[in-house]
This record gives C-alpha cells, structure tokens and sequence, in this order.
C-alpha cells in the first residue's frame, strides 16, 4: 500500500535547470521593460497574459495550417461561423483554436500596425479563450505598452521564447507558470492570499484527504473526481489531481471547480491550460452558492479555502429564496450575513459522493479561520450548522476531525487557521467521533516572508501531522471526542429579588393605575406602609375586604409591583401565590456541558457562591462548539514554595546588600 505522505514534492513549485532558465527568460521582460513604467507588484499582471497567449500558439502550432486551411475553404462557401467552429473543434480535437495567421512572431515584424494586429490576434481565439483575454483586461495592458513605446519589445521578447508542444511537455510548462504565478503573487504580498492558497498547506490537505483511501486508490481502471467551489487559480485542483497520480498512475481523474473573481477565473484557466487539461471549460465562472453550475453532482473529494470573514450581503436574497425552495444546502439554517464560511461548508457537506454510491463516499478538506467554530448562540443558524456537521441533535454526522494551522500561515491574514475534514463514510473506528489535531507548533519559519506567511510546513511536518491523523490514538497533540462532548445547554439564572414596600404619592398614584382599582382603594393602598412585601399578599386582601372593595389577582400583582423597591437588606421576596421573585435585570446564561445534569451541575459550581440563585430549565436551549484552543490548552506549572522562598531570600539578601552599601558610603 503506498503511503500518501510519502509522496511529497517541495513546498514551492518544482526548480528544475530548464525550469529555472524559462522562468528567468520570462521575467527578463520585467527588468529589461517594465521596471520604470510598471510597479514591481504588478510585473505579473503584464507577464502571466503574455506567457499564457505564447503558450497557446505553441500548442496549436502542429494544427494551425490544416485549421486555417478549414476556415478558408468554409468561409468561401459562405458557412456560418459558429459551424466552422463545431468542425474545427470535431476534426482537430481541439478545446480552443485560433482563426488568425497572425502569430507573435510574425506580429513582431509590423511596428507600425502592432497594437491593431495584437488585438486583432486576441480576438481571433475561440470564445473560451476570449473570455481569459477579457478577465486579464489584457487589451488594456497592450494599451499601456503600446502608450509607453513598449510593445513591440514584449512582443518580441515573448516571441522569442520556444513554448511549443516540441519543445515544452506538459509537466515542465505547468512547472514554469507555477513559479511565475508564485514569484507574481509573491510580490503581491498581503493580495496574495486572495488568488493563491500555500502549496505546504495544499500538500497538507491532499495528504490527510487520501491516506485512509490508499488501496482503493490503487486499484486498475478506477476513476474519481475532485471540486473545489471556490477554485482561485485552480492550485488545489492540480495538487490533487498530481497526488493522486502519484499514487496511480492509471486513474482516470475529472476536475470541477468554480471562480466567482473575473481575475482568479482567468488565472486559473489559464493553470489549466499550462498544466496540460484538455478540456478548460471544468472551470465555470460564476457564484457556486446562488448559481452552482454543477448542481446535480457530487464528488468523490473535495478541496476549498473559502474566503474568511467575508459578507454575503450581496447575495443574501438569493440564498434565501433558495432556502425557501427547499434547498437542502441551507436547511439547517444560515450564518451572519457577515461571513459566509458555513455556507460553504454545507455547500461541500451536500457536494459530497453518498456512501452507498460506487466510491463508497466522498471526502472534503476546507480550510476556514475560528469563527464556524463557536460563532452564534444555541440554537442559532450557525449553531444548528455545527450540529448538523458533527452529527449532534439529530444531524448527519460527516465532520471527521479539524487540523489546528500555525498562525501565520497564509499570505494575507496571520490569524488562526483550520482544515475540516469531513467524510460521508467515516472508517468504522472513527464514526460517532471526531478527531482535533493540534499542529500550532510543528512548523518552521520561512527563510524569507511572504506578506503575513512567515512560517511553513516541511515534507517531515506534513507526513508527522499525516501519521497522526492515520494513527487515531490521544495524545499531547492529538484529542478524540464525541458530538456530546462539544454540545451544551444554555441555562438562563437569575437572582432572587429582595424587596421592600415604598408607598408614597408616586407609588401610590402608579398602583391606581388599573381597569380594577376604584378611589376606595387608594386606602387599603396607603394602609400597607411600613408592611413586609411578602405580607403584602394577605394584608391587601384583609384591607381590601374592611374597606369593602375588591382585590382580584390582576389588581394585587399591579399594586405589588408598583410598591416594591430594591433593599438589598430585605428577605428574598415572594410574589402572590408564595413563589421566589426573580430579578429579571440580573439574568445570567450558566453554561452547562450536556452530559452533565443540570441541577449536580449548579450544586456544584453555583450555588456555594451565589446561594439564592435561581434558574429555569424549561428555557434551556442547546448549543454546540468546536473548542480547540480550550482542549489543547496546556497551563503553565506553578512554581513550588521552596523556589519562590528562594527567590525571595535572594531578593533580601540582594535588597540589604544595597543598604549595607549606603550605610558604608555616608
């Protein structure tokens, strides 16, 4: 059986002798071109289009004669162009194509009319290329260059760079415009972590997602697939995809993802298309909760770094017309609308292969920050979310256990991080528990800074975190739990009134202030001063019938309270029919964990310090949270007396020392 973290490639993209000398020729444009009319942090933004548009000509440079041939013969018959492009993609087994003659090369030997040729060359790509071109805003960049007497020199720079199918494989170029997209986003810094996920944390995740499936995934002619809904530039999709064929090189892999961001969409399409997939359209634009453009299917894995922290304001109606339609993703409920990381995780929970189709389940790693954790009281939408994901209270149970990152691990935040994994098929030993692994520490800080990234994992790192997880034991880094043990109930307390009987003219004229009282009551009233509140009760009654008048429950509750005033010296009070008066102003949740009883639990941690509180279970409501930071806590070990009288001495000794000294000098 292969090991999956055994098969770790370095953290940064691969550094080959070929890869390092495109890589440098590529960049060259930036020193020898950009750096005095463009920001260092924005060299990408001119580099990647023009590395991604050399790229595409080279690969349909063994095809570009017969299609133009093509459209040549089909245009003088008058054929309507949308069915040239049906043949061309039929007969050549293209996913994208270019009806032009122009090329970089021949683009290179027109000055005059370069900008004109350019654009006129973009446009002539097929429309899911066009699309890449239009996200890059790349006519805008040509623009600028051509403003800055620069184009032609990009252009002919680029030209002169071989990128063809002969000259570059697959694996080399995917090598190369992973390290332009690192070296880019590097610049970026803190941006950087809005288009591009650390490849340590990737590798992380790819490694937990496949270990317990390693004979499975070794089989002959198996396929899985793999999504992620919030895709960026497609780093995870390719990650999984090449961990996968690591494990097998026969699997046969489908790739699904979706990019809200115009910027993230074409960057990722464009990774694919330099990594060697045929078929770019398995990236879709648009928004995967409001507009999933794979709604009828689920996946066998599943990877996604959703954004943190971030509205869904934007699209709040939507989602809750889909909630109204019976959406399943958001029957359980939804978060604040200021932050919509739980809508994801119920998107991938739902995204999921069931466990009795042919891949026996699918499994998921997303990484979010603490907030889906703990966020919102008992009963909440958030709440009932983590019930569902931990199978709590009636939920399905297919969260398997969450990995505690190092702070400082992504580009733009340096807050705490998580990985949950779920599972739709838990293996028998873990169901009915969840596993949190604390991997806060086993990192090393990076040899140079990265925006806020300032630490990451080795491959040593990856395997430990990956062995502890495979081994499913407790230990100093390792926690095993029940949905019961992350569930509790919410008990609302209060403390016991003590009142006392104030009747002045104010008092007096609010206690007539009832549909009931008639001016023959204002007597009995005034007769109560000097009574004890809890003699209230009998003694209106008594008055009330010497004055022959009435007293009704509705009319002796109001006079009560219009009486009653706050002493804290009082006896603890006692309403109408002889039960404690609560304080409604001093109500207090008491938390109480739900396997233990209520009332063992208030004897216990209650009562000896606040002895005439009250509470009421019959207003409990039932919460869950994901208390890592609580459970792996580790307090410091006080120092014994002996050290601390030692210190002390020392201090004296040191302190009379000083007067000594003093004393000698005068």
């Amino acid at each position: 059986m292969t090991d999956t973290s055994e098969i770790l490639d370095s953290i940064t993209p691969k550094q080959t002798a070929k890869v390092n000398s495109l890589n440098a020729a590529i960049w060259q444009t930036a020193d020898d071109y950009l750096r005095l009319i463009v920001p260092a942090e924005n060299y990408g933004d001119y580099i990647i289009p023009f590395t991604v548009l050399r790229r595409l000509e080279g690969r349909l440079e063994s095809t570009k004669k017969d299609v133009l041939d093509l459209v040549h013969r089909e245009n003088v018959k008058g054929t309507d162009p949308s069915i040239v492009n049906l043949m061309i993609e039929s007969m050549f087994k293209l996913r994208f194509w270019n009806t032009s003659e122009l090329s970089l090369e021949r683009l290179a030997t027109s000055d005059d009319t370069l900008k004109e040729g350019l654009e006129q060359y973009l446009r002539a790509f097929s429309a899911n290329i066009q699309e890449i071109w239009k996200a890059f805003e790349f006519e805008k960049l040509i623009d600028f260059l051509d403003r800055n007497n620069q184009l032609w020199n990009v252009v002919n720079h680029f030209a002169s760079i071989d990128m063809s199918d002969e000259a570059l494989q697959d694996q080399t170029m995917g090598d190369i415009f992973e390290n332009l997209m690192y070296r880019s986003f590097a610049r970026k810094a803190k941006d950087a972590g809005e288009f591009y996920t650390p490849r340590d944390a990737i590798r992380l995740m790819t490694s937990i997602l496949f270990t317990s499936d390693d004979a499975e995934l070794e089989e002959d002619g198996i396929i899985r697939s793999v999504y992620d809904p919030t895709a960026g530039t497609c780093g995870m999709l390719i990650a999984a995809r090449d961990a996968l064929r690591a494990i097998n090189p026969g699997i046969e892999i489908v790739v699904a993802g979706q990019e809200l961001k115009e910027s993230s969409f074409a960057m990722g399409k464009s990774d694919l298309l330099m990594q060697g997939f045929k078929n770019p359209e398995v990236l879709k634009f648009g928004n995967s909760l409001t507009n999933d453009q794979f709604a009828d299917e689920t996946f066998d894995y599943i990877m996604a770094n959703p954004p943190y922290g971030s509205s869904w304001k934007a699209f709040q109606k939507d989602v809750k017309a889909l909630q109204e339609q019976g959406d399943p993703r958001f029957a359980e409920g939804l978060p604040a609308v200021s932050d919509g990381q739980m809508l994801f995780l119920m998107h991938i929970a739902h995204k999921l292969a069931a466990a009795d189709g042919p891949t026996k389940g699918g499994r998921a790693a997303v990484v979010t920050n603490g907030s889906p954790l703990f966020t919102g009281d008992a009963e909440s939408g958030p709440d009932s979310i983590r019930k569902y994901l931990i199978g709590a209270q009636g939920g399905v149970e297919v969260l398997d256990a969450i990995i505690a990152l190092p702070n400082d691990m992504f580009y733009n935040t340096g807050i705490a991080t998580y990985i949950w994994i779920l599972d739709r098929n838990k293996e028998p030993r873990r169901r009915g528990k969840i596993q949190f692994i604390d991997a806060t520490e086993m990192c090393a800080p990076m040899r140079k800074n990265m925006g806020q990234k300032r630490v990451e994992f080795s491959e040593d790192d990856i395997r430990e975190i990956t062995k502890i997880y495979k081994d499913f034991e407790e230990n100093d880094r390792s926690i095993i739990v029940t949905a019961d043990d992350l569930t509790y109930r919410d008990v609302p307390m209060f403390k016991l009134a003590h009142y006392a009987v104030s009747v002045t003219d104010e008092t007096v004229a609010e206690a007539m202030k009832h549909k009931s009282a008639f001016p023959e009551h204002e007597a009995v009233i005034r007769e109560m001063e000097g009574r004890e509140y809890n003699d209230l009760p009998e003694a209106l009654k008594a008055s009330a019938k010497e004055h022959g008048v009435k007293m009704g429950a509705p009319l002796l509750k109001h006079i009560m309270k219009a009486l009653a005033v706050e002493d804290e010296n009082a006896p603890a009070s006692l309403d109408e029919k002889g039960n404690p008066v609560v304080d409604a102003s001093t109500k207090v949740i008491e938390r109480v964990p739900y396997l233990e009883g209520v009332s063992e639990h208030m004897e216990r941690e209650v009562l000896p310090f606040v002895p005439d509180m009250q509470w009421d279970e019959s207003l409990t409501k039932v919460g869950t949270e994901l208390p890592l930071t609580r459970l792996f806590y580790k307090p410091e070990e006080s120092r014994s007396l002996e050290e601390l009288d030692a210190d002390i001495a020392a201090s004296l000794d040191r302190i009379y020392d000083m007067f000594r000294k003093v004393r000698s000098d005068d």
